[in-house]
């Protein structure tokens, strides 16, 4: 596969890491949040573990993980871009429109707001579904089973911390967010 493909997925996740960092400055102040070591353990942990699996082939010897699911050509590498940079864009889009609403934990931010546009109307959930996507173009590009393991231990991460969100999202909003619910799946559009 050639190496521009994982320097482009690299830039991509470097990208995504500044915009996150440059749009987070100005969020609204939290009336609560979880514990640090909560937010470690359930969020910040399993996204570590993600992108250990996803690194480089030496890491892991003979290991079960390092079977091949897919042939890695030229082919999958741009199949796994493309996806990694549909992830980036819907992710990107979803942090913009949410504005200083935004947290990196769950949290219950003061006058806060429920954004039900643009991503927001295809899944209640879209910087999740965008990260999903993200890591799963890394995993096509890498074309190992610990790749697809790396997506599974987040989104089981992403399920949970959604459900939480849910819970504080319904105690803020009520009717209108038990409404959007009806009216949105949470992570993929029309199925999930």
């Amino acid at each position: 596969m050639n190496e521009k493909i994982q320097m482009a997925m690299n830039v991509l996740w470097l990208a995504l890491l500044l915009f996150w960092f440059i749009s987070g400055i100005g969020a609204k102040k939290s009336s609560f949040k979880e514990s640090v070591l909560k937010q470690f353990v359930f969020y910040w942990l399993p996204i570590i573990l993600a992108f250990y699996l996803l690194g480089p082939d030496e890491r892991f010897g003979n290991s079960l993980v390092t079977g091949s699911f897919i042939k890695r050509s030229n082919l999958t590498g741009l199949t796994g871009l493309a996806l990694c940079l549909s992830g980036f864009t819907i992710a990107c889009w979803a942090r913009y429109l949410l504005g200083n609403n935004w947290s990196v934990s769950v949290q219950k931010k003061d006058n806060h707001e429920l954004i039900i546009k643009g991503a927001y109307k295809l899944v209640r959930h879209p910087i999740y579904s965008g990260l999903l996507l993200m890591f799963l173009g890394n995993a096509v590009i890498v074309g190992t089973w610990r790749g697809l393991l790396a997506v599974s231990i987040l989104f089981v991460s992403f399920w949970f911390k959604s459900r939480k969100e849910e819970k504080w999202l319904i105690e803020i909003f009520g009717n209108e967010y038990l409404g959007y619910i009806t009216r949105s799946k949470a992570l993929i559009p029309w199925v999930i």
